[in-house]
């Protein structure tokens, strides 16, 4: 580490006009990002997928539609209403390339006395559809009395697009200035305050830019947006942070050279461990084939490489050129020989370990209660802000239009697979038995199918009826059998909760029927989801958990100190979840309930784990090296407490507002994720850091430094 820092200082124009170079070829592509982002990343390859293909391919059913909602006012007379419909639908149907469509006035039940939809089918996949979508709403215009608004799959998915977006910015409008007026509160001056700020965006930036060029071998997901912003600077800015703290300490004893070389050695050297941390964190997620996990996981690894490069590179040369300059335009005195606040907290929780251990296990407990009623979803329409048109209108096409006891999120698609022609006698009734049974489930409310539909319920006449030449059943049979396939709709009952309609669907293809079966629709799109991610999530947290230990272990000669840490990462997380489930799904603090977003505890979980260990480094290798001068184990932890309480409430600061600021934008799980991410960086630097690790030191005493019975030693310390 001491020829890097050498190196970056004699080379430091070269590394600047380098990064510089870089940032521009990568920010011209990090512009174009946002256009090659779709969906909400849950597309997984299972039996839900390949019942949508037999869908279109089998049964003619189209890739993607779009309804178009009309509404009215009492003032409207029906012949305008009826005429405004026609000639707006007809209009509708051209501009959007739409390959079929189903008027309001081509089925029955489509047209109310105030209200009606007509559909419009495209043979493209839903997030692809944006200049079709563009082209609908420049030609579908309101008139005075009457209200147009479009919605379904595509319109979401963009709209959820543009909502991530725009969150985005507004999150950059809040946590940015606040993150400077923090800064400029640890640094005393604008010069190096404004430095982390410089190296975060340029990380993000040039992290976007490379993100982009993954777009060619993975679909990336529009959450994308915000993931990387949410890591790339909250991470960015603590590096900075850590790296420009000790170099101003450096500078004020010798040269800038010196200087550079000794951070690099380091605070360069504790950014890389953070990293490596924060890096494996994320790793984690890639045993989950699942596009949003495998995203984020590429994404957050690559900001992470990013972030802790130009932490460790570009900083470094900019902090080469300043010099003594990176105190210039101070506006405040930063006091750096008087302890403080820092001393007086430091001295009153080392003298009372016992009760601040009892205090600390009682609020994270009190807070970890509510994880019990914890309902996880995967994110639909209600991920769209209230006020978006396309959540308005969805929710009304609802309400009008969809029967009670049969919506689409408790509607089980189930095609039913026979040897043979469906229509052959032996296998109607041995379809009818299967549906039959299907209908007995405790759990099932009723069942679509061409028995129910029409009026047939006798095999026999049903058979006999399908066998005549234009038989009245044509219509019905063209709908929903081909070949040797039949559809039905199973809808189970509304009173179910997600976990009880995944086990119904897990289960139904279990019970040995004469004909085979496959499931689709939202239940079993949710169910291989929930048990793709129980099922590999444990590996991505043995990894997490494994790794973490030999590291710590390694970089700290000690058992105890990387167990506690675990123990205590988990606790931390753990009472965050509860508090989020507080606020979010119990409705506190003025928050509408929802339920929690199933990315955010696999998501919080692997980010924050990694980002937390940026504090136990701070603070353990600190205590270390002054337990290795004096081998005195309370006075190190004293000493080390007093020493980095600054940095690390500052850090802590800088973090949580960052992701915080997300928690005032629309998109529901983006909201969930930035407050699950600053409640959890604020108990770990406030309960954890500063009260539960302290006094720990202080109750194991020497234990805390058992290494197998080895004896830690001066040339073995952790550079900090």
């Amino acid at each position: 580490m001491n020829k890097l820092g050498g190196f970056i200082f004699n080379f430091k124009k070269t590394i600047i006009l380098v990064w510089v170079g870089l940032i521009l070829f990568l920010g011209f592509f990090a512009l174009q990002l946002p256009s090659v982002l779709s969906g909400n990343g849950f597309e997984f390859n299972g039996e839900y997928k390949q019942t949508k293909n037999i869908l279109e391919k089998d049964f003619g059913q189209h890739r993607a539609s779009i309804i178009i909602l009309y509404e009215k006012e009492k003032n409207i007379t029906k012949e305008d209403w009826v005429s405004f419909i026609k000639e707006s639908f007809k209009d509708a149907a051209k501009a959007s390339g739409a390959v079929d469509s189903v008027s309001p006035f081509q089925q029955k039940g489509m047209m109310k006395e105030k209200i009606a939809y007509g559909l419009l089918f495209f043979d493209k996949d839903a997030s692809s559809m944006g200049e079709d979508i563009n082209g609908l709403r420049e030609v579908l215009k309101d008139e005075n009395g009457i209200k147009v608004s479009i919605t379904g799959e595509p319109v979401i998915v963009k709209d959820l697009n543009q909502a991530s977006q725009d969150d985005l910015a507004k999150a950059e409008m809040i946590g940015l200035p606040i993150a400077l007026i923090v800064l400029i509160l640890a640094f005393g001056s604008i010069v190096a305050a404004s430095l982390p700020l410089l190296v975060g965006i340029f990380s993000i930036l040039s992290t976007m830019g490379a993100v982009y060029f993954f777009s060619y071998w993975f679909d990336l997901t529009i959450f994308i947006l915000n993931i990387i912003p949410m890591i790339g600077l909250a991470l960015s800015i603590d590096f900075a942070l850590l790296y420009i703290n000790r170099f101003k300490e450096e500078i004020n004893k010798q040269s800038v050279k010196d200087a550079i070389i000794t951070t690099t050695a380091t605070a360069g050297r504790s950014i890389i461990f953070s990293a490596m941390c924060v890096f494996i964190g994320l790793l984690g997620l890639m045993f989950i084939k699942i596009d949003i996990f495998q995203n984020v996981a590429i994404g957050g690894m690559t900001v992470v490489f990013i972030s802790s490069l130009s932490a460790i590179t570009f900083l470094p040369a900019i902090l080469g050129l300043l010099g003594n300059k990176v105190h210039s335009l101070s506006v405040l005195k930063v006091k750096t020989d008087k302890p403080g606040i820092w001393s007086t907290f430091a001295h009153f929780v080392m003298k009372r370990p016992v009760i601040m251990t009892f205090l600390a296990l009682c609020l994270l407990i009190t807070g970890l209660i509510p994880i019990r009623q914890m309902e996880l979803t995967v994110p639909g329409v209600d991920a769209l802000p209230p006020t978006y048109d396309a959540r308005i209108a969805y929710n009304k096409f609802q309400d009008e239009f969809v029967e009670q006891n049969k919506s689409t999120d408790k509607e089980v698609k189930v095609i039913l697979k026979t040897e043979g022609n469906v229509l052959s006698e032996g296998n109607v009734k041995k379809l009818h038995t299967v549906l039959g049974k299907l209908e007995e489930s405790n759990d099932v409310e009723s069942v679509d199918s061409v028995f129910s539909l029409s009026g047939i319920d006798d095999p026999a006449v049903f058979f006999a009826a399908a066998s005549q030449v234009n038989s009245p059943v044509t219509p019905v049979i063209d709908r929903f059998i081909s070949e040797d396939k039949m559809l039905a709709s199973v809808y189970l009952k509304e009173t179910l909760s997600a976990q009880e309609a995944h086990d119904w669907v897990r289960n139904a293809a279990d019970k040995g029927y004469d004909v085979s079966l496959s499931f689709g629709g939202t239940p079993k799109f949710e169910q291989e989801i929930f048990d793709e991610i129980f099922e590999k999530a444990p590996k991505g947290l043995a990894l997490i958990l494994i790794s973490t230990f030999i590291i710590l272990m390694i970089a700290f000669r000690s058992v105890l100190i990387p167990l506690k840490a675990i123990i205590m990462n988990i606790l931390s997380l753990s009472a965050t979840f509860g508090i989020v489930v507080w606020i979010f799904q119990d409705g506190h603090l003025g928050v509408e309930p929802t339920n929690i977003a199933l990315v955010l505890p696999v998501f919080v979980f692997s980010l924050v784990f990694g980002l937390s260990m940026d504090y136990e480094v701070f603070l353990i290798s600190r205590i270390q090296e002054e337990y290795l001068k004096t081998k005195d184990n309370n006075y190190a932890t004293l000493t080390g407490l007093i020493s980095t309480s600054k940095i690390i409430s500052s850090a802590a600061a800088i973090m949580i507002v960052v992701t915080g600021a997300f928690a005032f934008t629309g998109v529901a799980p983006v909201k969930q994720m930035g407050v699950g991410i600053a409640l959890a960086i604020f108990i770990d630097a406030t309960v954890i850091r500063m009260v539960l690790v302290p006094t720990l030191m202080k109750l194991l005493g020497d234990w805390n430094w058992w290494f197998f019975g080895l004896k830690p030693s001066k040339d073995k310390k952790f550079g900090h």
